[in-house]
């Protein structure tokens, strides 16, 4: 399984795993679920499983609330540029590459742990914390594969004294309370149609859309342990191309533009319109289409039924410099929201169009941002002759860091625990399953099954796990 070409093709002959077992992840360490000796009633003993870039930015986030004491850090590439920031920041905290060794060495000082590590790798970590009974402050999506998305929800179920949280910042900002409120309000209302754009360069834009396989092996970095990076993944052999970052551009490890921005731009209609899965997600567009990293332009039609006495919606996607959605009349200025933390490898680059959503009711039109930005009613003149009958908007008593370490301490209930951010990042995970498939979606919402490909159905649980890393599997 070392050959650098291991794709789709090759893994959709193997056998796939069945998602219904009966275990407990973190059995090996049992011996570890002794909850005795804990911190001050005052913070949470947190543990952190990637410590740079992001990774690195949330551990700051955390701990600047003041209800945390970080007291393990975990990265496997301990010596790199991006993870010495933090280690200066905390230079006292038990270091490990290992998050497994971390849990077995440390697992009676650790009450929660925050998980800012690549895409693919979210599911192994998490499901292990759970197992042992520590909170989890996940990044978004929850997990790659919409099978294991739907076995960490299964996880949270049946640990129901665990604490989760999805690492959408934003909904725990001011569009979170704003939407709830213009819903139980009646200002929102008979949705029909959503659009969500994000059409600034990604980084795969720079990239030759004719590539036909992985990048070839160069030499691995002394300092990374790249067998350890790869977690539960098979078949690939170390690039720069792969990692810091660059794992967002591929199927195998990442969820590209959708998975990335959809969570700060969906979160609230999907919420609070009780969308849930779709029955159906069309390609509309994939320029520079291929079976290895997203493409340069993406349009993808989400389609969700009637609820209850609520219409059906469709939601349109569009991603790519050169891919707009049409704007309606009096839509104006769209904003930047300044709280967007900027990505690893520079800001946010300009864009024709920043990213955000446009949200179509049967009487009034709605333009919003992504993360806490708020929505307005378009055109101007609509929102002045609303003005008097918007409800007022309750403040939030804690960010979504707080958020997550108040529900820690059983003060307060996490707003994107997985029970709401799971069907979430699964309408992602079938997103993504368009874009890689080239093909129509149609999707069985009850039996949570594909009924329009076996090849795709397959995919909804992905490539077996390599050699040790099955029993995170099993709930």
């Amino acid at each position: 399984m070392s050959d650098n070409n291991y794709s789709r093709r090759k893994f959709l002959t193997q056998a796939i795993l069945a998602s219904a077992a009966v275990a407990t992840p973190g059995f090996l360490f049992a011996n570890e679920l002794k909850f005795s000796g804990f911190g001050s009633a005052e913070k949470v003993n947190l543990a952190c499983v990637g410590i740079g870039n992001r990774g690195g930015e949330i551990i700051r986030e955390l701990y600047k609330t003041g209800l945390a004491n970080i007291v393990a850090l975990c990265d496997v590439d301990m010596e790199a540029p991006h993870t010495l920031e933090i280690l200066k920041e905390f230079p006292n905290v038990p270091r490990f590459k290992d998050f497994r060794q971390m849990f077995d060495k440390m697992g009676n000082q650790i009450e929660a742990v925050s998980i800012g590590t690549p895409d693919f790798s979210h599911f192994p970590i998490t499901m292990m914390a759970i197992g042992l009974g520590k909170h989890v402050y996940v990044e978004k999506p929850m997990a790659r594969t919409f099978n294991e998305v739907e076995l960490m929800i299964k996880a949270a179920r049946k640990h129901p004294k665990v604490v989760t949280q999805m690492g959408n910042q934003g909904h725990s900002e001011a569009n979170y309370f704003q939407f709830k409120a213009w819903v139980d309000a009646g200002i929102i209302k008979d949705v029909t149609a959503i659009t969500a754009h994000m059409n600034s360069p990604r980084r795969w834009h720079s990239w030759n859309p004719k590539i036909t396989s992985f990048p070839p092996a160069e030499p691995i970095p002394s300092t990374l342990d790249w067998d350890m990076w790869q977690m539960q993944t098979q078949g690939h052999q170390y690039n720069k191309d792969f990692v810091n970052g660059q794992w967002r551009c591929w199927y195998d490890f990442g969820m590209g533009a959708l998975g990335d921005w959809g969570a700060h731009i969906l979160d609230t209609a999907h919420q609070f319109l009780d969308l849930g899965l779709p029955y159906e997600v069309d390609p509309i567009k994939l320029e520079g289409h291929n079976d290895f990293f997203y493409p340069m332009s993406t349009t993808l039609s989400f389609k969700f039924p009637k609820r209850d006495n609520m219409p059906p919606v469709e939601i349109k996607w569009y991603d790519g410099v050169d891919n707009l959605p049409p704007i309606p009349a009096g839509y104006g200025v769209q904003g930047l929201d300044p709280n967007i933390p900027p990505p690893s490898n520079g800001a946010i680059a300009p864009a024709k169009l920043n990213p955000g959503k446009i949200i179509y009711s049967k009487d009034l039109t709605f333009k919003g941002g992504s993360h806490g930005s708020t929505l307005s009613i378009i055109p101007e003149e609509k929102a002045k002759e609303m003005a008097s009958r918007l409800p007022v908007v309750p403040e939030s008593t804690s960010n979504h860091f707080a958020n997550f370490l108040k529900a820690c301490k059983g003060q307060e209930k996490t707003r994107s625990p997985f029970e709401i951010a799971g069907p979430l990042s699964q309408v992602f995970c079938l997103g993504v399953l368009a874009q890689w498939t080239g093909e129509k979606i149609v999707f069985d919402r009850s039996k949570k099954i594909i009924t329009s490909s076996k090849n795709a159905n397959e995919l909804l649980v992905g490539p077996p796990p390599r050699k040790g890393w099955e029993q995170y599997y099993k709930v």
